[in-house]
């Protein structure tokens, strides 16, 4: 799969889609890979307050769980009930139906911070 342009990513292979202050934030297809079938997501709850680093929620695979973590900081606004219920949308859909959370940006600047596709692409490889 392509690595998708309008995104930014962090070196834990999280991605973030930012639309004015909202960041949908979701895993890498890189990342899903690595972890074959997911089975299971824990999402953050709706309001709490994170910083860039922060672990806030939890993919489960049928090989390993990982901590999903914040790439930027701000107050969750969002889970997303649909990999709740279909946690392999996360596999099937990684940078579209398959996002983890979605927050409310403290700083949209950080956003720069953070890898485009090219950087992303060469940390993976």
């Amino acid at each position: 799969m392509n690595i998708p342009s309008d995104l930014r990513y962090c070196s834990s292979h999280e991605w973030v889609r930012l639309e004015g202050d909202i960041a949908t934030v979701g895993i890498s297809d890189h990342a899903q890979e690595e972890l074959t079938d997911v089975v299971f997501v824990e999402l953050p709850a709706n309001g709490r307050a994170v910083d860039a680093g922060d672990p806030c929620a939890v993919v489960e695979s049928v090989k390993a769980a990982s901590d999903i973590y914040a790439p930027i900081g701000g107050e969750v606004i969002e889970g997303n009930p649909d990999v709740e219920s279909d946690p392999s949308l996360v596999n099937t859909d990684p940078y579209g139906k398959g996002w983890i959370f979605k927050l409310r940006v403290k700083n949209v600047t950080d956003v720069a911070s953070l890898m485009d596709a090219a950087a992303y692409q060469a940390h993976i490889s």
